[in-house]
């Protein structure tokens, strides 16, 4: 069967069906369908590599399954809509079970177990920290009308902007204290007006919106605060990109030794060889194999930011839509990504080749070697470029280091350092 998002992934355990595991916004869509929330006649749409439509041909049917492998729901695919290397599969789900793990999955609950409990109520979408002028206009409207205010908490990938799902749950339940008879709900949806009102409208026949405006209780803007620290305190990755030779190594070295020097952050060194050796031993260098140990290394990144740790990354990684997806990875886990490119010439990367690479990849005795037999391409998406051509350690350093100051990411004074002499 496939599973998971890389269809060279090929695993028989003794199923003859294909699996495939959709994309956190596919997943959360899966959840609203199965619960009742959206229309199950619309059916559910999922994109998948070509070879996947290809297992799926025999018997039109896919069976979407969670991360770690529970089957959730059955596809049967009515239409294929292919676009470059993947396909769109649609048509009628049938659930096979709901999503048990989580936090706050208690409080997911589907529309019809709560009308069945609250016949007469009132939804108000949450896609933020509710203000305290937010809860005396719902406490407000309850009192007028009479209804039950179900705060419905939109916790779906993309949403909220401003903290993260399970603190936008705690905020909630912080704030329906102050709000008689409230009752919280939370629901695998992102933010956005027409999804909010349809979302809204299976849970209640009436919606109430508030504006978000105003400064929240002091009890609220503390789980804020908390969820949320000021970015010199919030996970980090650092991802140095280039050549190989162009300094990135030795520049992620000295930022790592800059930042265990001062004390106020718990900093990891994911490093391209060490990686390798520990992480990834096993992996070639074809581009398959590279892009799954640059993802290995992104995930593991994204996991320290997560614990609001700083990564410090100094892959070559080449290409740009695998940096991309370690972007993705740690900003979806709430940290704070810094792109470096090591802009260092291709000419200068192989004067300083102690290993003879370079030498030995243009005579055809290294294939897919970077920058001669296989591409760099280079980011317009870094946040530094520096070229260490003619340059020391600490100047080349000093580039980085004002970008992180400038953004807030680093205090440029720590309490916990030292002063000298």
């Amino acid at each position: 069967m496939f599973h998971g998002r890389d269809p060279s992934r090929w695993h028989n355990r003794g199923v003859n069906r294909a699996q495939w595991t959709p994309t956190p916004v596919e997943l959360a869509d899966l959840e609203l369908l199965s619960s009742g929330v959206i229309d199950s006649s619309r059916g559910f749409r999922v994109a998948v590599p070509t070879a996947i439509s290809a297992a799926v041909a025999a018997t039109d049917t896919l069976e979407l399954i969670d991360p770690e492998g529970v089957p959730l729901a059955r596809l049967t695919v009515e239409s294929r809509l292919a676009a470059g290397a993947t396909v769109t599969l649609a048509g009628p789900v049938e659930p096979l079970a709901h999503t048990e793990c989580g936090p706050f999955r208690r409080y997911h609950r589907t529309p019809a177990e709560v009308r069945n409990e609250n016949p007469e109520a009132f939804a108000v979408p949450v896609t933020a920290i509710l203000s305290t002028s937010d809860v005396d206009a719902v406490r407000a409207h309850a009192a007028e009308t009479g209804r039950t205010p179900l705060l419905l908490a939109l916790t779906g990938p993309g949403s909220p902007q401003d903290l993260s799902a399970p603190g936008l749950v705690r905020a909630t339940l912080a704030a329906a204290r102050d709000i008689p008879d409230a009752v919280v709900v939370a629901v695998a949806a992102a933010a956005g007006q027409h999804r909010s009102a349809e979302v809204a409208a299976a849970y209640a026949d009436e919606t109430f919106s508030v504006d978000g405006e105003g400064e929240p209780s002091a009890a609220v803007a503390r789980i804020r605060d908390q969820d949320r620290p000021p970015l010199d305190r919030r996970g980090l990755v650092v991802f140095f990109t280039g050549l190989s030779g162009s300094g990135k190594s030795t520049l992620a070295r000295a930022l790592h030794d800059v930042l265990l020097e001062r004390g106020d952050r718990t900093v990891t060194s994911l490093d391209g060889d060490v990686v390798r050796h520990h992480l990834s031993k096993g992996l070639g260098f074809s581009r398959a194999d590279r892009e799954t140990n640059i993802a290995r290394i992104g995930w593991v990144a994204a996991e320290i930011s997560r614990h609001g740790g700083v990564a410090i990354c100094s892959p070559i990684a080449p290409f740009d839509a695998t940096r991309k997806l370690v972007r993705g990875m740690v900003e979806a886990a709430g940290g704070g990504f810094v792109l470096v490119h090591v802009a260092t010439p291709l000419e200068e990367c192989e004067r300083r080749d102690r290993k003879g690479l370079y030498a030995k990849a243009r005579a055809g005795r290294i294939p897919e070697f970077t920058g001669i037999s296989s591409p760099y391409e280079k980011p317009a998406d870094a946040r530094v470029s520096v070229d260490t051509t003619g340059r020391s350690i600490d100047d080349a350093l000093a580039a980085v280091l004002d970008v992180l100051y400038l953004d807030g990411r680093l205090s440029r004074s720590p309490a916990t350092l030292p002063p000298e002499g």
